[in-house]
């Protein structure tokens, strides 16, 4: 049985509402290859586009987060069986300092010809401990925008997902 009202209000009415925002941290323009198509499998159509470089530069907070993209990361596409596609990337950045983040990058399109497209990813960091380590422990939240058929690359923008308490 669902109630009518919620058994809790006072704890609700005490606890300030904290709402998510979020500053960009970095925007990569990413050189990729040739889709090379992987067949279908369980779930829809499989494929892999190598990653083959590119470079990035920071947000307005974080002028020194800049680099490098290093050849060799590939992105992994499902095109799923609800007409929604999965890409899961996994490539390295190397800053100017010489620190190489490697990240994972889950995204999930839905292009609809009756509702705009959407695009987001989950960007997971694992940074080596120094200066660059508070990037592991951050929800990075991206876009992704292809830049085909003009250039053979991707634009990818990070952002660090933040809380404010609303007063």
């Amino acid at each position: 049985m669902i109630p009518d009202q919620f058994e809790h209000p006072v704890i609700l009415d005490g606890t300030p509402v904290e709402t998510p925002g979020c500053r960009l941290l970095w925007e990569a323009l990413i050189e990729i290859g040739p889709r090379v198509e992987l067949g279908r499998g369980p779930h829809g159509n499989r494929r892999r586009i190598d990653i083959l470089g590119g470079s990035f530069r920071g947000g307005a907070d974080f002028p020194q987060l800049r680099g490098r993209v290093l050849s060799g990361g590939a992105d992994r596409q499902l095109d799923r069986l609800d007409g929604a596609r999965e890409l899961d990337a996994l490539y390295d950045l190397e800053l100017v300092d010489g620190t190489v983040l490697t990240l994972r990058n889950r995204v999930v399109i839905d292009e609809r010809p009756s509702a705009p497209r959407y695009a987001l990813s989950h960007i997971s960091v694992e940074a080596p401990e120094g200066p660059w380590a508070w990037l592991s422990r951050r929800i990075i939240i991206g876009t992704l925008q292809s830049q085909r058929p003009k250039h053979d690359a991707v634009v990818i923008r990070a952002f660090e997902a933040t809380c404010a308490q609303v007063s």
